[in-house]
């Protein structure tokens, strides 16, 4: 009997790769090393194919977000410089379409569909060693599994990354992003939209949510900072100050929310990598494209990787190393051209709005306000991607591929 596939890290790709094969039949263990499976964040927005993903998984997404369309607003005018349209059909399908959520519920659902057993919690892995025939994980405590495959959802401090492909450098943004939510509905406000204005500094960005059948707004204040500078000392009061030129509704939102519903995160992402796989491992989410929220798809991108791996695994006989990695070689393929794609995108966005020379901000903005440039890049464009996704994974289910 195969011994099961080990998943390391209790993420949204971690979970989503033990619950996608776990659907194809495939056992399989994640190794957390925290005492419980935890979210980290609070904001958060979800596409369709991802949407679909966690369906064929057995996740419960009815009423999982709020939908929301989507837009880019001058925040001085209220030009709309790019207007977000999923088609009809695909909005219809998927709960709405574009849904604004928070990151705890979805942890939730997710560990909900989880069979019994299959996480392990309080597990620290301190050696990898893949002998041909299977992976062999040690763990802090001196103990040690045998696995025909690791999958590395370990986050952007990937242990299974640094021990496949070294050591290397986070790349630094020099952004900030201070985001909460809240359960006040101030009139200010409009349900179902997910709004992201800009200044000449900052972005301003609301969206609807649902959370546990409440409705309620996420919100986040995106701008340049020096990572090596303490964060302020007041998030809220920050935000407010930050958000003083958007005004309401942002503003509002801001003001309606405790603070222990707000939270920073300095953004630093990964360069790249051109290859994920190596023998019996690999990698996904975070621990393969860590990206900025300006992509706004890493969870999106992470609970993908799980589904695109399940799919390929489905019939592959685990004990041959060669049927593994000639899987794991389609794995990349299929996904390193589209998440590398996302983590530059967003890197450019975020050093175009916000570490554009100051001589150059009138001329950005011109381009943005005159030109169909963003709503041919961010109306259209996505709303495409989106849909060549959901072709991507065809007729077939997790279940009957």
């Amino acid at each position: 009997m195969t011994n099961p596939i080990a998943v390391l890290g209790c993420g949204p790709a971690g979970m989503a790769a033990a619950l996608a094969l776990h659907t194809v039949g495939h056992d399989v263990r994640v190794y957390e090393r925290y005492p419980e499976a935890r979210a980290a964040g609070n904001i958060l927005n979800l596409w369709p194919p991802p949407i679909r993903a966690l369906e064929e998984m057995g996740v419960n997404v009815v009423d999982l977000g709020s939908p929301c369309h989507g837009s880019f607003v001058n925040a001085y005018t209220g030009h709309v410089r790019a207007d977000v349209h999923l088609p009809a059909e695909v909005v219809a399908r998927y709960q709405g379409g574009f849904i604004g959520m928070l990151r705890p519920v979805l942890y939730e659902r997710m560990l909900a569909a989880m069979p019994d057993g299959v996480i392990k919690v309080n597990h620290t892995v301190t050696g990898i060693h893949d002998h041909g025939d299977g992976v062999e994980l040690t763990f802090a405590d001196g103990s040690k599994v045998e696995t025909p495959l690791l999958i590395g959802a370990d986050g952007i401090d990937s242990t299974v990354r640094a021990h496949l492909w070294g050591d290397a450098p986070k790349r630094e943004h020099r952004l900030q992003i201070i985001g909460g939510h809240t359960d006040q509905l101030p009139a200010s406000a409009t349900m179902n939209e997910a709004v992201i204005s800009h200044t000449k500094w900052v972005q301003g960005s609301y969206s609807s949510i649902r959370d546990h059948g409440k409705d309620g707004y996420q919100w986040w204040v995106l701008q340049a900072w020096d990572p090596e500078k303490p964060g302020p000392a007041d998030l809220k009061a920050h935000a407010l100050e930050t958000a003083r030129d958007f005004g309401a509704p942002l503003t509002d939102l801001i003001a309606a929310t405790t603070p222990q519903n707000t939270q920073r995160w300095v953004i630093r992402d990964r360069k790249p990598l051109t290859q994920w796989s190596k023998g019996r491992i690999t990698l996904a989410g975070d621990a393969a494209h860590a990206t900025s929220p300006y992509a706004a798809y890493g969870a999106g991108m992470s609970i993908g990787d799980g589904y695109a791996l399940a799919k390929l695994l489905k019939h592959v006989d685990l004990s041959s190393t060669t049927d593994v990695a000639a899987a794991l070689a389609v794995y990349d393929e299929k996904r390193i051209p589209h998440t590398t794609a996302q983590v530059q995108q967003a890197y450019v966005l975020g050093q175009a709005f916000h570490h554009i020379p100051r001589l150059l901000r009138p001329f950005r903005d011109f381009m943005l306000d005159r030109t169909g440039m963003l709503q041919k890049q961010v109306g259209d464009r996505s709303p495409q991607e989106i849909v060549d996704q959901l072709q991507e994974m065809g007729e077939e289910t997790l279940a009957n591929a």
